[in-house]
């Protein structure tokens, strides 16, 4: 889809009040993206001189003035590629002196009348943990999986696998065409050695992700372990940020009991992705492909919210709800995860307002723009201002919160009653966590889960007694409560 000639805020995928740095930032970046020595595309060059032009008007200031001059007063056209829905918990905030939650249900989907978007080509790397631990049916599982993929492969797919230990080697280069024979064969010949140390593989897969890395591409790091890292999470997190930055997805997928879930949370999390667990090895080879169908269905690669906080209004919690569950990490960029072709974007947004603040009329929750990368777009696809506020009255409005809204937050419910459970038995609060769980399992009861029911019975018991929560349980519980809340969501969406 083209935008007319004349919108050249538009072509560049900027705002009407961008600054100059922005203006130049969205040039070059769509520049590399569009350039006839990269591409050859039918209707592209065009496109980049659609662009060329676009900059040459807009970073010149007295030129950018008269075109300004000649705009209809819309300063914020409709968003011709996107479109994004907002519903709030409450009609209005209430002057109380004590604080306030507020819920924001965000949908980020594609325009019902956008020509479709074909599947992107994607830019894969399989980081694989080959420690000690993992022999056996582990690896076993996890090679059958990876020849799999190796043969689920399109033509215009890129593919490396790399095996880490306490250090990393590049099984299979990344490469297009390759010779699945051969590639199938030297995943066979992976054998278990050494420790864990996973910034060794994410560097390496990082590397090979890089030699591929374009926008037209969807890139992402899919990681497998069974242990811990020490030492190295830190950096690991780090180099999180780093793939964020560029663009670069990453997946964590732990098997067994004994991998930190907190922190493969807190990794995936960073590039607005989520951890997987695998209770079963056999499960391994049915988890990747349905990673490796998702992120072949692609529409937008990744939704990213930049905001300014307001004085007395915290963002408290972030949970994307679809199109697969996971917290979304509170910093100043949100990266919120990516859209389906068939599952839109849906993020559930907790705020606490302060009472000192309610003495105005209306209150600011959120000042944020909202920014969408298409790799099989070649032009930018224009931010989304988001300015979030409610009016401040003596009395709540008679307004029923939206069914939408209450879906979210029943769904979500029982995942955050297993994360209160886990932050209490952390502080040593071990009576208050057992409670937890026991009004966790009443509640499961009531949805007829009653073999989770019983587990989450089973781990308050051990936290009453072990005064800690047990590798399995705590990931059995973490990890089927947010499936439910997964299972949910679809049903809603049938």
């Amino acid at each position: 889809m083209q935008f007319k000639k004349s919108d050249y805020y538009a072509v560049l995928g900027v705002f009407r009040d961008a600054t100059q740095e922005e203006i130049k930032r969205a040039y070059f970046e769509s520049a590399q993206r569009l350039h006839p020595d990269k591409n050859v595309a039918p209707g592209e060059t065009e496109l980049f001189l659609e662009i060329q032009q676009a900059y040459e008007v807009l970073s010149n200031p007295k030129r950018r003035a008269q075109y300004d001059a000649t705009l209809p007063p819309d300063l914020e056209p409709e968003n011709p590629v996107v479109k994004h829905q907002l519903q709030f918990s409450r009609g209005n905030l209430v002057r109380l002196t004590e604080a306030q939650l507020i819920y924001i249900l965000l949908e980020v989907g594609p325009r019902d009348e956008v020509e479709k978007i074909p599947a992107p080509p994607l830019n894969l790397c399989l980081v694989l943990d080959r420690s000690t631990s993992m022999q056996g049916v582990k690896m076993d599982m996890v090679k059958a999986a990876a020849i799999q993929l190796i043969r689920g492969l399109r033509p215009q797919d890129v593919f490396s696998v790399v095996a880490f230990s306490d250090r990393a080697e590049v099984i299979l280069p990344a490469s297009l065409h390759m010779d699945r024979t051969k590639q199938e064969g030297r995943i066979q010949m992976i054998k278990p050695f050494g420790a864990t140390e996973i910034l060794q593989g994410l560097e390496a897969g990082m590397k090979e992700i890089s030699y591929s890395l374009d926008p037209s591409r969807v890139s992402h790091i899919i990681l497998l372990t069974d242990g811990h890292t020490y030492g190295d999470e830190q950096a690991c997190l780090e180099l999180a940020e780093q793939a964020a930055r560029r663009n670069i997805g990453i997946s964590g997928m732990g098997i067994g009991e004994e991998w930190n879930d907190i922190f493969l949370d807190a990794l995936a999390g960073r590039t607005g992705n989520a951890s997987a667990y695998i209770s079963n090895p056999k499960d391994i080879q049915r988890l990747l492909v349905e990673k490796f169908q998702a992120l072949a269905s692609t529409f937008a690669d990744e939704v990213t919210l930049e905001y300014k906080p307001s004085e007395g209004v915290q963002l408290n919690y972030a949970f994307r709800m679809q199109p697969d569950g996971g917290p979304v990490a509170i910093e100043e960029t949100l990266h919120l995860g990516s859209i389906l072709q068939d599952a839109p974007l849906q993020v559930l947004f907790e705020f606490i307002i302060q009472p000192n603040v309610l003495d105005k009329d209306s209150i600011l929750l959120l000042d944020g723009t909202l920014k969408t990368s298409i790799a099989a777009r070649p032009t930018p696809v224009p931010p989304i201002r988001l300015r979030l506020s409610r009016d401040v009255a003596d009395e709540a409005a008679v307004i029923p919160p939206p069914t939408k809204v209450l879906g979210a937050l029943s769904r979500l419910t029982l995942y955050r009653m297993q994360e209160r459970a886990r932050a209490e038995t952390e502080a040593g609060n071990f009576d208050v966590a057992a409670r937890q769980l026991h009004n966790l399992a009443t509640h499961l009861l009531a949805q007829g889960e009653q073999q989770l029911a019983k587990t989450a019975l089973l781990e308050a018991d051990h936290i009453e007694r072990m005064h800690a929560m047990s590798a399995a349980g705590n990931k059995v519980i973490k990890y089927q409560t947010r499936a439910l809340l997964l299972a949910g969501s679809k049903e809603k969406a049938t």
